[in-house]
């Protein structure tokens, strides 16, 4: 083997095609992370919750805030995506849809489900 050809050690994300299962892979680990802050947030919000009235009312403006919201949407997001994506995991893990079809299929349900689910919490909210 020649050592003239300067080729790296292993392949990088540049090198492959971007698909919808290694979308999904990246956003999945992304979500789990938001998700998370987002129970650590909603801790807070208990603990202000409990606090005086002037602690809760400051929550809760910061909360009708444009960037409260932004966080809100965020996290209702990320949980639907992550539980969407992990009823996806569970049921490779038993054996079942991994033909290209339904591997794209599933992939483009779980997108569907978590902007309309977090739409339709939204809306139902309000």
């Amino acid at each position: 083997m020649s050592l003239s050809k300067q080729r790296p050690l292993s392949p990088h994300l540049q090198v492959y095609k971007w698909q919808i299962t290694s979308v999904l892979s990246i956003l999945h680990r992304f979500t789990g992370i938001g998700f998370c802050a987002g129970i650590i947030g909603l801790i807070l919000w208990l603990y202000f919750l409990g606090q005086d009235e002037e602690c809760y009312l400051a929550a809760f403006a910061f909360l009708n805030t444009l960037p409260g919201q932004i966080i809100l949407w965020a996290v209702v997001f990320s949980g639907n995506f992550h539980f969407g994506n992990g009823i996806r995991h569970l049921v490779w893990d038993a054996g079942y849809g991994f033909s290209m079809l339904a591997v794209n299929a599933s992939g483009w349900f779980v997108v569907g489900f978590s902007f309309l689910s977090t739409l339709f919490l939204f809306l139902s909210w309000r």
